[in-house]
């Protein structure tokens, strides 16, 4: 199959339009944090957009894992980068071009971009010849690029360039200056009669001498004079000249739209291994997925919440992982225990590894395997706002609701302490009734609650709990773990809310 993307294998697949607004449920997952880590120091690239665009199929998603695989290895990495920065020094000639004002000036910069282009086209054949190469995304484009540069649209751009490059360096003048009066004209072999000078006086020096001599600017910009000289060396050279105008105008569109495309998808790749190194660094595993469109036993083992592990690692702080499985009829994780033991960092781990999987990444844990959604919801508690007319719990009522509405039996929600407005009994109720609509569209959730009836409710439910240090219950494990409820964590809820914990009343006896 012909190359067209080093993110899509299919034609039809990589003209998909793009999505530029990041998903609703990024906020509540944090992987709007995660996805801004990921892009930091590339935002010339425009990456978000790749990163806000799941996909639909598991072909496309292994096409991405066998790049992903090869970019492993640190030679091919290292070579896609070298080429990556030529290509920034390309455009940061054709921006310069662009900004100057002097039309010889800004054809020499055209110039010299396209010379920066055609090495690193050649430098990049050569290198990804010299490497072992496994996936059809790097197989096929490393053909694309051996037929272009034999192509004769790249031999005659190369041959001109050199030609060129070699004519100009050809060019030498003198300058005869005169009072306000200034003459240009080719350089005859006269003799440079400042060497002559200084080798005569040489015997003289007996220690270092301040420098006379003016220091030319370095800046690109050239100001009138130095316009206006450089046009009447153009007229003695004028067959030189008059060929880098036709190169300048033939080549315009120089740049293969392939190639051009292939610089700025490859670099989603090259984010994210740069993220997952910083994890690997602190003793943390990454994995590729199994997925599955079909088959819902989904399990991951050593798991963690991403963002939170980002900002737990620049504190110098342990990260704990989580394990978790489904099978057979299993289909929800009903989350219970103490408040700040780590329930809601499950449920966000859970929909960031099925998301960051729908979008062919490496996952954290040592294995996973993992469902191909085909919508993915969330619903956590939200600030009340004043302009809203509607209470808390009509406002929860009704995002629930459109999440029903919307969901399919391939869809994935997530759905953390709701109902904390309202009496237990109440809430009670509601969660039933809509655990019962969740269970008969048979979708893949997790539901963080202080409920516990909720676990009894049906097979599909798998109760697991947030642990505490046993000798010491106010300490969290923050591990998370398989086993029926146990009746404290709404008990837990009311004592840390009136102050009524073992802490708060030693605290308030004292006092």
């Amino acid at each position: 199959m012909p190359f067209h993307s080093i993110l899509f294998e299919k034609n039809e697949d990589g003209v998909k339009k793009e999505t530029f607004e990041a998903p609703d449920f990024f906020v509540d997952l944090n992987l709007d944090q995660i996805i801004d880590v990921i892009t930091r120091g590339k935002e010339e690239y425009n990456l978000k957009l790749f990163f806000y665009t799941p996909l639909n199929d598991i072909d496309t998603i292994k096409y991405r894992h066998e790049i992903m695989q090869d970019l492993e290895n640190e030679v091919l990495l290292e070579d896609i980068k070298s080429f990556a920065e030529k290509m920034q020094e390309m455009r940061k000639h054709l921006a310069q071009a662009d900004k100057l004002y002097y039309k010889y000036q800004k054809e020499r910069w055209f110039l010299d971009a396209v010379e920066i282009y055609c090495d690193a086209i050649t430098d990049l054949v050569e290198d990804l010849s010299s490497v072992e190469l496994k996936s059809r995304g790097f197989l096929a484009f490393r053909q694309y690029l051996i037929d272009y540069i034999n192509s004769d649209r790249f031999q005659l751009l190369l041959s001109e360039t050199k030609k060129l490059k070699a004519d100009l360096s050809t060019v030498k003048y003198c300058l005869l200056i005169k009072g306000n009066r200034v003459t240009v004209r080719k350089y005859e072999s006269e003799i440079d009669y400042s060497i002559e000078v200084e080798k005569t006086f040489e015997k003289f020096k007996q220690e270092a001498a301040k420098d006379y001599k003016v220091k030319f600017s370095d800046w690109p910009d050239m100001n009138h004079v130095e316009a206006k000289i450089l046009d009447l060396v153009a007229q003695l050279y004028h067959d030189i000249f008059s060929n880098l105008d036709n190169y300048c105008m033939k080549n315009s569109d120089y740049l293969d739209e392939t190639i051009a495309t292939f610089d700025r998808e490859v670099q989603f790749y090259i984010a994210y291994l740069e993220y997952m190194a910083l994890f690997k660094r602190a003793g943390l595993k990454f994995c590729y997925p199994q997925i599955s469109s079909k088959c819902k036993e989904v399990y991951n083992y050593e798991g963690f919440d991403l963002a939170l592990a980002y900002k737990l690692i620049n504190e110098n702080s342990a990260v704990v992982c989580n394990d978790f499985y489904l099978k057979g009829k299993e289909r929800i994780f009903v989350i219970t225990g103490p408040n700040q033991g780590g329930k809601t960092t499950f449920a966000r781990t859970f929909g960031q590894l099925h998301y960051l999987a729908s979008i062919g990444c490496p996952v954290p844990g040592k294995e996973a395997q993992l469902f191909l959604f085909d919508k993915l919801f969330t619903h956590f508690e939200k600030e009340e706002n004043i302009k809203d007319l509607r209470g808390k719990l009509e406002d929860e009522l009704l995002r629930i609701y459109n999440i029903l509405a919307q969901a399919t039996s391939n869809s994935i929600i997530i759905m953390n302490e709701i109902f904390t407005s309202t009496t237990a009994k109440d809430a009670l109720f509601l969660s039933k009734k809509i655990m019962g609509k969740i269970m008969q569209l048979d979708v893949l959730c997790v539901w963080v609650t202080f409920i516990d009836e909720l676990a009894f409710l049906s097979e599909k439910i798998v109760s697991m709990v947030s642990t505490v240090v046993p000798e010491n219950p106010a300490l969290r494990t923050y591990k998370i773990v398989r086993r029926p409820p146990d009746g404290l964590s709404y008990a837990i809820s009311i004592a840390e809310k009136y102050r009524l914990t073992y802490n708060c009343l030693k605290e308030r006896i004292k006092s």
